[in-house]
């Protein structure tokens, strides 16, 4: 599936994708750039309980978030 930027930087989730994912009006996004060099768009859970579910020992995507916005913060400065 294919979308188009706007001039604003805007872009439209294909409907099939809002869909399955159950995606609607003031729904967060985090947009997360991989070592690839690849772009990855995750829903970022309304509920706090649910945003900071599988953290522990073996590390979660929570971490690896928080650990990438590090990264980013320490380039733009």
């Amino acid at each position: 599936m294919r979308s188009t930027i706007t001039s604003r930087g805007q872009t439209v989730i294909p409907a099939a994708i809002r869909e399955r994912f159950a995606l609607g009006p003031s729904q967060r996004l985090e947009w997360l750039v991989e070592a690839d060099g690849s772009i990855r768009v995750v829903p970022v859970a309304a509920s706090p309980i649910q945003a900071f579910r599988g953290q522990g020992k073996q590390g979660s995507s929570s971490g690896r978030l928080l650990a990438d916005r590090k990264a980013d913060a320490a380039l733009e400065a």
